[in-house]
């Protein structure tokens, strides 16, 4: 039986993952830790558009950690849609009492101080596309993991993958090529990237996917 040698985050990260609020599941986290940890050998910010309460950013965090680069997390902190009120996914305490909005900056704060990871992040409040049109540094990883709307899902690609150098790993979280699992925004950016002929898949984990971003030389072969 071959052996598997897929890095792992450190195990106080792993329960704080396990622990924290959030939508991801262990499978999927750990595929992104991998190409996490892959993409942070390039020397670069690793990226992440949508942040929610920071389950995945831990892993970000951790694996940035690791290679001696820094996580960068993206989010207005007010919920994408299906996080509001009446949807699926609402959950009542993100809602900040004395505004009755959402609100969930206070509980990324807190997952992110109790896995004493604070130190190699930056988290970028804010909307994404207005994130995206005053950065300048390349990135090794772009993760969008944000609204799934076309209309936001399509921005956070284009907003951010321009950015994504080569080499640098596309990771697409909720890709789901039957509707009847899932919404098709993620899926579209999906199918987006592969038909530009700039990206390569490289693994796929149920609804995560991980392209790699190609260099000048492979573009010459096509």
């Amino acid at each position: 039986m071959p052996v598997d040698h897929s890095p792992i985050p450190a195990p106080d990260v792993l329960s704080a993952f396990e622990a924290a609020k959030g939508f991801m599941p262990l499978n999927e986290g750990l595929a992104l830790y991998a190409a996490a940890t892959e993409a942070a050998r390039l020397g670069l910010p690793l990226l992440e558009v949508g942040t929610y309460c920071g389950r995945s950013t831990l892993l970000l965090a951790d694996a940035a950690r690791a290679g001696g680069v820094l996580a960068v997390t993206v989010d207005h902190h007010r919920g994408s849609e299906e996080q509001q009120p009446g949807w699926e996914y609402h959950d009542p305490a993100t809602v900040d009492p004395r505004t009755g909005v959402m609100d969930t900056l206070p509980a990324f704060r807190r997952t992110l101080y109790e896995a004493g990871l604070e130190d190699h992040v930056i988290a970028v409040v804010g909307r994404s596309p207005q994130a995206a049109s005053v950065w300048a540094r390349p990135l090794g990883l772009v993760f969008i993991d944000g609204g799934h709307t076309d209309a936001h899902a399509s921005a956070d690609y284009g907003g951010w993958v321009p950015h994504l150098a080569p080499g640098g790993l596309l990771v697409i979280h909720d890709v789901f090529p039957d509707p009847a699992d899932g919404g098709q925004a993620p899926y579209r950016v999906y199918l987006r990237a592969l038909e530009s002929g700039a990206f390569t898949e490289i693994t796929v984990t149920d609804s995560l996917r991980v392209l790699r971003r190609k260099g000048a030389d492979d573009l010459a072969r096509g």
